[in-house]
């Protein structure tokens, strides 16, 4: 891994653990499938006029879109609103191991004993953070641990892409991704556009922060490291963003 991939990695992380205590922010005042539309419409209006995929393209885009936008973030911001920070942040980092398992069954990377012996801590140390009275509801755990397969199962998803701009694959997918959101949004949620309308400026400030920086920057460095470089690479970094997250919580929230 060259010094450059490595900083755009840290960069990700620095940016995804900040992310947990937006998305807490947000959510106590925006319903979070409500929350996940608008983010996506912000990013969708932001991006798609900029750039724009062949028509043979959308199918793959549109299941990404299905994967990542509706199962990651839509789940992820369901169980945030249900569980504190720090354990969202520790949970979805099961999205790590998830993908080295489907990396290995895609695309033959070798996982190695030090990575399996990663691999069953990490689901040991998650059963555990599970069963804690105080961590969340369970419904928001089961929420957490189903984003976390879904981001796996994108970054699978994005790997086997065809060739696009980064930013083709996050303005398409972040607009393909608010029919069916929206949707979701109105028959589990209630008063979403007077929340929207009464939100106060921190809501505001943190779904600024989710758009420009989680959603566009740090995507962007993502995508581009995952088509450089191996999943196993780089998914391991994501670790780091829990630390990140539980201190950002600890010391903001």
């Amino acid at each position: 891994m060259r010094p450059i991939d490595l900083l755009q990695a840290l960069t990700v992380v620095l940016i995804w653990g900040f992310n947990f205590v937006a998305i807490k922010t947000a959510v106590t005042e925006i319903p979070p499938l409500a929350l996940t539309v608008v983010r996506f419409l912000f990013v969708g209006i932001l991006i798609t006029p900029l750039f724009r995929p062949e028509r043979a393209q959308l199918r793959p885009l549109l299941l990404l879109s299905l994967t990542m936008g509706v199962g990651h973030f839509g789940l992820l911001f369901l169980g945030l609103r249900g569980a504190d920070a720090a354990t969202a942040a520790l949970l979805i980092q099961l999205g790590v191991p998830f993908s080295s398992m489907l990396a290995a069954l895609f695309f033959a990377d070798r996982l190695g004993w030090v990575r399996a012996a990663g691999m069953g801590m990490a689901f040991i140390g998650a059963g555990l953070l599970a069963g804690e009275p105080g961590g969340g509801t369970p419904i928001a755990i089961v929420a957490l641990l189903i984003a976390a397969l879904c981001w796996a199962g994108s970054n699978i998803l994005i790997k086997r892409m065809p060739q696009l701009h980064p930013l083709t694959i996050i303005g398409w997918l972040s607009l393909l991704a608010v029919p069916p959101l929206a949707l979701l949004s109105l028959l589990f949620e209630t008063d979403q556009l007077t929340a929207i309308r009464g939100a106060e400026w921190k809501a505001w400030a943190a779904l600024a922060y989710i758009v420009l920086a989680s959603s566009i920057v740090a995507y962007y460095l993502w995508y581009r490291l995952l088509a450089r470089l191996q999943v196993n690479q780089v998914v391991p970094f994501t670790l780091l963003a829990p630390v990140i997250g539980v201190a950002a919580g600890v010391l903001i929230l």
